[in-house]
């Protein structure tokens, strides 16, 4: 590797000029890729529930829909603006009452079904139906246009338009993400490190890989917004510490190679690639652990923050030095001594004390395993948003004037008969929490012949194979009472139609739930296998992994458990991830200090001095990496207006903190506990 060093600092100049130039084909792949805002799109293909929404596209040529609320508005207006939207570009149809009758037949001439179905006392309300789905961009844009050309007595409902929502807020937010970021992790390492100017360098060569890795999604096809607001915060926080490392050698290195900054360099880049290896393993194994899951959102996040660490690393040995390098006088005179204070006297006090850190270990295990247990998640994806958006205020009217929370479609074969359709659409009618249930049938009344029906709607509801019926449901999404009445649902229309398909935003909702729910101890028992299988190797110890893993889950579980006594809720992908990415993340800081302990147990120190010695040598390296990851992520998840994002930044902000608290009171006396059985079960361990 010393070649290699060797190499980059010959060729520093060439390397910055392909790096700035690499940036253009980066930034167009950057803006050029697709973000979906439907994580629900997530769910897999061969479930129910999404086979139907295939069918809606295909048969029906309805990919969404959403509710439309008018207040105030007299009717012919109401049929003129009616008549607008139908022109709107990926717009399939709009059903109104003008739909089956004409505005001038007096309402109450009207089946009674129909009649309260798009009526209130305040106004009225009309179904839009969208030729894509909830979160293409047809149906966004769609949504967009809808909305200038409504009044201000307008309201537009549904989950597009919840998604158009998030996806405005998001691409507004996602910039102060990336600033708030740089800014506090520049704050932290300017006071930490020893030069104000390095920490610019920092982050430029961190930017550059960041905007590598966002450019390089182009050949994914699309990437969700989770993952675009969160993988530069991400990247800067996991990423960090390889630039502290190459900084530390290359100043080591020019103590011992005085005067020759060149050689100082080379030999650095080859010392920090063998120590960052290791690090960036067990952080790409957490990453890739969320590949495992069946709700593919995680495949999402984990590929890309896979790229993001392995560009990383890269930009980090040849980028970064490069830039070191061709700064140096800058670098000089910015110089200051750092203002960590001298923890040197911690580390006897850890070591003395330590029976204290195992008991307050272990009165602390119990309830923070509870609290990791017993933490509440949501599954609503709205339910936390702003309240003033439009989708959200639209929500609530729906809510308050119709009593109306969500509606379920129904795909029933077009060769059950009329009769049938209708005894079942009275069963349903009276399930709990059904407001109405409307199809082709029930909507016109058994005594009008179906050839007197318009064809705009019987083309919407019913095709050579299928017939369409919605269910309009009092209780929210991911409710108990919900779930409940979907599986009630669901029992009454297979017993009329075997293959019969309940779809929409509720019976996705419950699938996810379902699936969510083994996706986490999936995810959990891959990554603690990889990364007990990494230590392993790397120690040769059948005892450390045990020790290093269990550390930092009970890490894990002190952060995942603090929600719980706080009463607070979290989004479900959090509970889902965070495990994952705190243990890829911060297992580095343990393996500093055991790495350490290792070297000066295999030097013969005795047990008290050899972790004495590990603890005074990484504690303050353990500090620096976890108040940067801290810095980069805490003021995304204060400021964030999306709980998605604000929630996992939070989480990640504080399980840095908490690892590393762990890792420097709690590590080193269970090295002091079980040091015997460390060097029984270990290689490169003197006993002494």
């Amino acid at each position: 590797m010393v070649n290699f060093g060797k190499k980059v600092v010959k060729y520093r100049i060439l390397i910055l000029i392909l790096s700035i130039l690499l940036l253009i084909p980066a930034t167009l792949g950057y803006l050029h890729t697709r973000v979906n805002y439907d994580v629900l799109t997530y769910l897999p293909d061969d479930i129910e529930t999404m086979q139907g929404q295939d069918i809606l596209v295909n048969d029906f040529n309805t990919g969404a829909f959403s509710m439309f609320i008018v207040d105030g508005m007299e009717d012919k207006d109401v049929a003129a603006l009616k008549a607008k939207i139908e022109d709107v570009d990926h717009v399939e149809r709009v059903l109104w009452y003008d739909s089956v009758a004409d505005i001038r037949v007096p309402r109450s001439m009207l089946p009674d079904k129909l009649y309260d179905v798009f009526n209130s006392d305040t106004g009225t309300m009309m179904a839009i139906f969208f030729d894509e789905g909830t979160s293409a961009d047809g149906t966004m844009d769609a949504i967009a246009e809808i909305r200038s050309l409504a009044g201000k007595q307008c309201f537009l409902s549904g989950m597009s338009a919840v998604v158009t929502d998030t996806k405005n807020l998001a691409e507004k937010e996602t910039p102060v993400y990336v600033l708030i970021a740089v800014i506090l992790a520049v704050i932290v390492l300017a006071v930490t490190m020893n030069s104000f100017f390095v920490p610019l360098l920092f982050m430029l060569s961190i930017g550059i890989a960041i905007i590598y890795n966002l450019g390089s999604n182009y050949f994914l096809g699309e990437i969700s917004y989770i993952t675009k607001a969160l993988a530069a915060v991400l990247q800067l926080g996991v990423t960090l510490d390889y630039s502290i490392f190459l900084m530390h050698s290359y100043e080591e290195q020019q103590i011992r190679y005085e005067g020759d900054k060149h050689r100082a360099m080379a030999h650095a880049i080859s010392q920090t690639f063998s120590s960052i290896l290791g690090s960036s393993i067990t952080t790409i194994a957490g990453f890739i652990a969320l590949c495992f899951m069946t709700f593919t959102l995680g495949m999402d996040i984990g590929i890309v923050m896979v790229k993001g660490v392995i560009l990383g690393v890269l930009a980090c040995v040849t980028i970064l030095p490069s830039m070191i390098l061709c700064c140096d006088k800058l670098i000089e005179k910015t110089k200051h001594k750092p203002f960590l204070p001298d923890i040197g006297r911690l580390s006897d006090k850890v070591t003395k004390r330590y029976k204290i850190y195992v008991i307050l270990f272990l009165i602390l295990l119990f309830p923070a395993i509870y609290g990791n247990n017993h933490t509440q998640v949501y599954y609503n994806l709205d339910e936390t948003l702003p309240k003033d958006l439009p989708s959200i205020i639209a929500n609530e009217k729906l809510k308050e004037d119709y009593d109306m929370n969500t509606t379920h479609m129904i795909l029933v074969d077009s060769s059950v008969p009329s009769s049938a359709t209708r005894k079942m659409l009275k069963e349903m009618d009276q399930v709990d929490g059904v407001k109405w249930a409307l199809g082709l049938d029930s909507m016109i009344g058994s005594n009008i012949p179906e050839d007197m029906i318009p064809d705009s709607v019987t083309e919407a509801l019913k095709n050579e194979d299928y017939q369409l019926v919605l269910v309009n449901s009092e209780y929210k999404v991911a409710t108990d009472k919900l779930n409940a009445q979907i599986k009630e649902l669901n029992q009454i229309l297979h017993s009329y139609d075997e293959g019969g398909m309940l779809i929409g935003e509720g019976p996705l909702t419950a699938d996810l739930i379902d699936i969510t729910d083994k996706d986490f101890k999936t995810v959990s028992a891959v990554s603690i296998g990889i990364i007990f299988l990494i230590i392993l190797i790397l120690f040769k110890s059948i005892s450390l992994p045990v020790i290093l893993v269990s550390v930092i889950e009970f890490a894990i579980f002190i952060n995942m458990g603090i929600p719980y006594y706080m009463g607070t809720k979290l989004p479900f992908v959090a509970s889902i991830v965070i495990g994952t990415i705190q243990l890829g993340s911060t297992v580095d800081y343990a393996i500093l200090m055991t790495t350490r302990y290792k070297r000066e147990r295999n030097h013969g120190a005795e047990k008290y001095d050899a972790i004495t010695t590990a603890h005074r040598v990484s504690a303050q390296s353990i500090m620096v990496s976890a108040l940067s990851f801290f810095a980069a992520t805490i003021g995304v998840g204060v400021y964030s207006n999306i709980d998605m994002i604000s929630s996992l930044c939070i989480l990640m902000a504080r399980g840095a903190l908490i690892s590393m608290v762990v890792v420097i009171f709690v590590l080193p006396s269970v090295f002091m506990v079980f040091d015997k059985v460390i060097v029984k079960t270990s290689k490169g361990f003197l006993p002494k």
